[in-house]
């Protein structure tokens, strides 16, 4: 029988915790490492109703990308969403488990799952980690990659292949749509932070969430591209990611325990 932190140490493979920003709160979020596990689910949040579906599926574990706890708990009051959730995870002897920046960081993870979906090619490191000095230099970490397509093409045929792979009905895109496109630079999540470490390079766009108009502005001013792919669309294939993952070393080990991919959170936000 296998529990949490049998679990845990399996994630530690995947995306080791030492690879979280310092200002990050991946990890074990709420539960014991004691409890037993028999099935788990991995989401992108630990919403209230991925809380609720994670409870009728009688889920020992969840896995989300996106932290339960960012802050410190200044009260715990029950009948606020978050009360909510840890009541219904201890209750339920729910655990959660959060790989956030260390999954985006870790070679082999979230921004390299992205870039190869969208087909980049000859992948480096936007920005290395603060630790990548204790690993192999054919093994390096940090946020973001730099890629190339194997055939360049127009801002708006690349535009048009992204919406295509990730189901898209728009993007917010910046720069000359017959601009030529073959370098690009990706960043998970929200990346508009990283916009100078882009323009260091010679990426010719950057695809990442939660670009602001001075973003785009400052694109233009240095002759870029931006596509805006959306926070959601960006990090919610590490539902598939982390799934298929957990279930090839629990496949190895010889574990019995069920890995479910919980695909039920749609995108907050709407184009009307």
């Amino acid at each position: 029988m296998a529990d949490v932190k049998d679990i845990i140490g399996l994630m530690e493979d995947i995306a080791p915790g030492n690879l979280a920003e310092d200002w990050d709160n991946s990890g074990l979020q709420i539960g014991d490492r004691n409890w037993p596990v028999k099935k788990v689910l991995v989401a992108l949040d630990p919403s209230p109703s991925v809380l609720q579906s994670a409870c009728k599926k009688n889920a020992d574990l969840l896995i989300t990308h996106h932290p339960l706890l960012m802050k410190p708990l200044k009260n715990l009051i029950l009948d606020t969403p978050l009360g909510q959730i840890i009541d219904l995870s201890v209750r339920h002897r729910l655990a959660i488990f959060s790989a956030h920046t260390n999954l985006d960081s870790v070679k082999g993870g979230l921004n390299d799952f992205f870039a190869d979906r969208i087909g980049l090619k000859n992948l480096s490191l936007l920005v290395s980690s603060n630790i990548s000095s204790l690993y192999p230099v054919e093994n390096q970490h940090g946020i973001g990659r730099i890629g190339e397509l194997e055939i360049p093409m127009s801002l708006a045929a690349f535009s048009d292949k992204i919406k295509s792979e990730f189901g898209l009905s728009a993007l917010k895109v910046s720069g000359p749509l017959d601009m030529t496109v073959k370098k690009i630079a990706v960043c998970t999540g929200s990346g508009s932070g990283l916009m100078n470490q882009f323009f260091a390079t010679d990426a010719d766009v950057y695809i990442t969430g939660d670009l602001k108009f001075h973003d785009a502005k400052d694109a233009q001013m240095n002759h870029r591209g931006l596509i805006d792919v959306g926070h959601f669309a960006s990090e919610a294939i590490m539902i598939d990611l982390i799934a298929d993952r957990l279930n090839e070393q629990i496949k190895e080990k010889g574990l019995d325990i069920c890995v479910e991919a919980l695909k039920e959170e749609e995108d907050p936000f709407q184009f009307v």
